[in-house]
């Protein structure tokens, strides 16, 4: 088992963000003792973040540098790993598995009630209203990396207009759906490996695709745990089958 030691490595994160959770288990798994830093209930972890020079998690620091984490080559090759990943899935079955993803969060934000929808869940700023949200516009976003349009961090912070309902949600989420297959059905390299802007570095498209598909699958899980909470029975939740092949987190949502 490798170890490093928990006074250097160092995990900024906070909750309900799916790479944070992502970050730590696989960090787990390698046999790493790290610090863990909710920067969102922390007082001093933002601060602590940013005299690191980094402004968004989640973030693997050691000895005063750091690495973000959304990808996990980065965090082998930062703290020098002898690991492998594993293979991702073909271009063409990510597409088809954001496309259920996509019509699996339509459904299930349909079965909130109105003041459902904005009620902050757990120990994090995120609600049902703001989970679908953010779903399509990982979407939307992984799309538009393909046509070169710079994938910016700040854009997931990005949120629904206050007098949204949840008819309005699924309409963005079925627009989206509309924008993802019309791309696909003119993408004439479907072997995705040309490079793309991303605020982590320039990518090739089919890593950031596999984190697009993922990224969404992880909030899709966690929309049927809010509705699970409420007492409601989602509609046809994400099944493991579904789930196939994506390198989403084992648990649904970080305590």
């Amino acid at each position: 088992m490798q170890t490093t030691s928990s006074a250097r490595v160092q995990v900024f994160w906070q909750p309900g963000c799916s790479s944070c959770l992502r970050t730590k288990e696989f960090l787990t798994k390698q046999g790493i003792d790290f610090e863990s830093i909710d920067v969102h209930n922390d007082p001093t972890g933002m601060d602590k973040l940013r005299a690191l020079g980094a402004r968004s998690v989640p973030v693997v620091a050691l000895g005063g540098k750091f690495t973000m984490c959304q990808s996990f080559n980065d965090v082998i090759k930062f703290l020098d790993l002898k690991t492998k990943l594993m293979d991702p899935l073909p271009p063409e079955q990510l597409v088809a598995k954001l496309d259920i993803v996509l019509q699996t969060a339509i459904r299930l934000i349909q079965q909130f009630k109105p003041e459902q929808l904005r009620e902050n869940f757990r120990n994090r700023n995120r609600n049902p209203a703001g989970t679908a949200f953010h779903i399509f516009r990982v979407a939307q976003m992984g799309v538009e990396a393909a046509h070169q349009i710079d994938l910016k961090f700040e854009s997931f912070n990005e949120v629904a207009p206050d007098e949204w309902t949840a008819s309005d949600l699924a309409k963005r989420g079925e627009s989206v759906r509309a924008e993802l297959l019309a791309w696909w059905a003119k993408e004439t390299n479907r072997s995705l490996d040309y490079l793309v802007p991303t605020y982590y570095g320039r990518r090739t498209m089919h890593d950031v695709f596999e984190r697009t598909a993922w990224h969404a699958a992880q909030h899709t899980r966690q929309m049927t745990l809010m509705l699970e909470t409420y007492g409601i029975t989602p509609d046809r939740p994400l099944s493991v089958e579904d789930l196939k092949g994506l390198p989403v987190p084992d648990e649904v949502w970080d305590r």
